[in-house]
């Protein structure tokens, strides 16, 4: 078998077989073939796309590149979460202990941020000695015990993944449904949960900027976790502004206790209500939708949720007074008010522009090697259709850095869009992707 004959097929929008695909991905991964080799048949499936069963076969051999996570020793049906990223997403840190509060095991291996997007393992060191890394034994062992454990990705999950998506990000392959998909996918299938849901975010916050868009990378990867023999579904959620008010690490969690408590923001309380809801039925732990949500929303009235990210802090070896005394979380020098100078509503908030201006404040990363400033972000005061008269508040900048805070302060003061009232509500969700197809909210 030759690389060359495989790029010349797929050049001649001919189908790949499944040695094929196996040849190319394996053969990369031990650096047998050379990066231009890789690069013309990149390009050559970016113009001419792959079909479903070629999608899946790829990312088949993506996960065969390297190791797989056996969790079969966790009692009772796991179940996962995984966002194609957003701003101000702190779901995880919520909707985990609601459905281990549920009786129903949730483990997850997350990823850290890059970019304008958060990294759910960089709030998770907001918590002092916080451990992310896990062995696999004390991994399946703390699900056991308290029906949630989250961790980082073992080092050798999906190494064929790392190599094609330096490839791609230098190639201008980035944008093909199939290489997304299959570059997700291969993650959330190397680690062997029963049943995942994917929260597959829209708008200009997100990657996918459309809902067409989105509609097809969810399907695209409800149709790889199906094939691969996993329960999956997707939900397409509003991205164009940021969810909840807080982006930056500290403050995310914060966020995330006062929601358990029950004083979180009403978005983001109910998107986790909404993906719970559809995780208990995947679990088989209720019967109907309504049983669900009355079951998730007990959790937080008995604060046996709440109770439950405590555990799962004291079980990670992380100090457990962070949670019950939030003040303890790290904290910024600065904290500056931005003012409204309009009176009217919130007509829009560009939530991928927010995102940029906590990066800009040390929230984030440029690249993976940035140091994080956990304590910095912005907590926003007034989100889309909210009423703004004139010396409102709109945000709050933490900062330790008063010139970025202040560089940042006028960027928010131009990115809240003050007029009349929009004619139309905002939607949270825009459709469910299951293997019966597409729902349309």
């Amino acid at each position: 078998m030759r690389m060359y004959d495989i790029i010349k097929k797929k050049r001649d929008n001919e189908e790949l077989t499944t040695q094929e695909i196996d040849y190319f991905v394996e053969n990369y991964t031990n650096n047998t073939i050379p990066d231009y080799q890789v690069a013309a048949l990149f390009m050559a499936i970016f113009l001419n796309k792959m079909n479903r069963r070629e999608t899946l076969d790829l990312t088949k051999a993506m996960i065969n590149s390297g190791d797989s996570v056996n969790l079969s020793k966790i009692n009772g049906k796991k179940v996962d979460k995984h966002s194609t990223g957003g701003v101000g997403d702190t779901t995880t840190l919520i909707l985990g202990p609601m459905i281990a509060a549920c009786n129903v095991p949730f483990v997850k291996m997350s990823g850290r941020g890059l970019g304008h997007t958060g990294g759910t393992l960089d709030k998770l060191e907001s918590i002092k000695n916080f451990k992310v890394e896990l062995s696999t034994e004390k991994f399946i062992k703390n699900a056991n015990k308290i029906n949630i454990s989250l961790c980082s990705q073992t080092a050798n999950i999906t190494p064929a993944d790392k190599k094609f998506y330096a490839l791609r990000d230098v190639t201008a392959t980035v944008d093909n449904l199939s290489l997304i998909a299959s570059s997700i996918m291969s993650k959330k299938l190397a680690i062997g949960t029963d049943a995942i849901i994917l929260d597959v975010k829209v708008g200009s916050g997100a990657f996918m900027k459309n809902i067409d868009d989105a509609l097809k990378l969810a399907e695209e990867m409800v149709n790889i976790g199906l094939g691969y023999g996993r329960e999956t579904i997707a939900l397409v959620t509003n991205m164009d502004e940021p969810l909840g008010n807080a982006i930056g690490n500290a403050l995310e969690v914060k966020e995330a206790i006062q929601t358990l408590k029950g004083h979180g923001p009403k978005d983001l309380y109910e998107l986790c209500l909404q993906l719970g809801s559809k995780l208990l039925l995947l679990a088989g732990r209720v019967q109907s939708k309504d049983d669900a949500l009355s079951l998730l929303r007990n959790t937080i009235r008995s604060n046996s949720a709440y109770e439950k990210l405590i555990e799962l802090v004291k079980y990670q070896d992380g100090d457990i007074s962070y949670i019950e005394n939030p003040d303890l979380l790290p904290k910024a020098n600065h904290i500056i008010k931005v003012k409204s100078e309009k009176k009217g509503y919130v007509k829009s908030l560009n939530a991928e522009e927010i995102g940029k201006a906590a990066l800009t404040l040390g929230a984030g990363r440029i690249t993976m090697d940035s140091v994080i400033d956990l304590s910095a972000g912005i907590v926003l005061n007034k989100k889309v259709d909210d009423k703004v008269d004139i010396g409102d508040t709109l945000a709050y900048i933490h900062s330790n850095d008063i010139d970025k805070a202040m560089d940042v302060k006028s960027d928010i003061e131009r990115l809240y869009i003050i007029g009349d009232k929009n004619k139309e509500t905002k939607k949270l969700i825009y459709g469910l992707i299951t293997k019966d197809g597409i729902e349309l909210y």
